[in-house]
This record gives structure tokens, sequence and C-alpha cells, in this order.
């Protein structure tokens, strides 16, 4: 198997997901992303649950790569200062360069609500999220409990919906519209 070509088809695949959504993702038009000569993702891919499958693991891969990324940049952040530029950060990628992916994850959780298997593969991604963010809070210095840790990720993970979607009013109504002061109240309002 030609892994390089396995990697362009899963890129194509996600780009697809995120630029047509669950219903554009044909096996033609991976093949039309990717460049390649049609039947060349259904070689690779057979079915539609194998793609999906692809395009998960190929999300879980890049989550990897990214937090190895952030570890081999120091040990986090060291401060709540810290926290609040490394989480404000996060969320401007969401909205900006990570967009694309994160429109492509967001699909694929949809799909795993009728494919429990491909839940199980998602549920890796969402488990390293809670770790990660609770070591970073561990880090800053902040009085982490279990419950204040998931409270500051759950409410990071409802602000992605609402910064992909960029409805003016929303992100105004959500605090969402100065990324800075919604990660310092978040804060604020677990950590007094």
């Amino acid at each position: 198997m030609n892994h390089d070509r396995r990697d362009l088809l899963r890129d194509a695949a996600i780009d697809v997901l995120a630029e047509e959504g669950g219903r554009g993702l044909t096996h033609r038009a991976v093949d039309t992303a990717a460049g390649v000569p049609p039947g060349t993702t259904k070689n690779y891919f057979p079915t539609r649950d194998t793609l999906l499958g692809a395009i998960a693991e190929r999300c879980a891969e890049q989550y990897r790569m990214a937090a190895e990324q952030l570890a081999a940049a120091g040990p986090g952040p060291s401060d709540r200062e810290g926290l609040v530029v490394m989480i404000t950060s996060l969320l401007e990628n969401v909205a900006g360069p990570g967009r694309h992916r994160m429109l492509a994850y967001l699909e694929l959780q949809t799909e795993a609500t009728r494919r429990t298997w491909l839940s199980a593969i998602l549920d890796q991604i969402a488990a390293a999220d809670f770790t990660a963010f609770e070591y970073a809070q561990h880090a800053a210095g902040l009085p982490v409990t279990p419950q204040r840790s998931v409270t500051v990720t759950l409410g990071l993970h409802a602000a992605i919906p609402h910064l992909l979607v960029a409805g003016p009013d929303s992100l105004t109504a959500a605090g969402l519209d100065d990324l800075d002061r919604f990660v310092r109240d978040l804060l604020a309002s677990v950590y007094p």
C-alpha cells in the first residue's frame, strides 16, 4: 500500500467533509479533491464506512501531532496569564487556520451519533483534550478539581460551533467577539 497516496486521500477527504458536509462525502468527490484518477479512493477505502474511519484516524493522528508539538514547546503555561494566552491562541486557531479541520471533525461527530464504532475513534481525541486542559490548568497553578477542569474544557468545546458559524449576534451574546475576554471570564467564573 502506498502510504503517501493513502494520506493524500485522507487529507482530501477531510477537505471534502469540511466543505461539503457528510452528504457531499463521496468517493468521487475525494478523487476529484485529491486530483487522482476516478476509482482511486474506492480502491483504498471500499465503503463509505471505511472512508469515514480513515478520516477519523487521520484526525486522531493530526491531534496527536499537534499535542506532541505543544509538549515539545515546553511544560505548558506557568501561570494564569500564560493559560489565557494559550487558550486564546487555540480558539483563534479554531476560528482561523484550523477552521477547516474542525469543521470536518464536527461532521465526524455527527456521523458518530449513528455509527458507534466511529465514536470509539473520536473518543480518543475528546479524552485527550480533557486530560490536556486539566494538565494546563495544573501547570498554571490553578486550584484544579476534576469538576473545575471539566467545566473549563466543556466551556471551550461549547464555544467552537459558535466560532465556526461566526454569526455576529451569537458571538457577541456569548462573549466570543473578544476571545481574550471570553477566556478570562471563563477562568474567572471557574477559578474566582
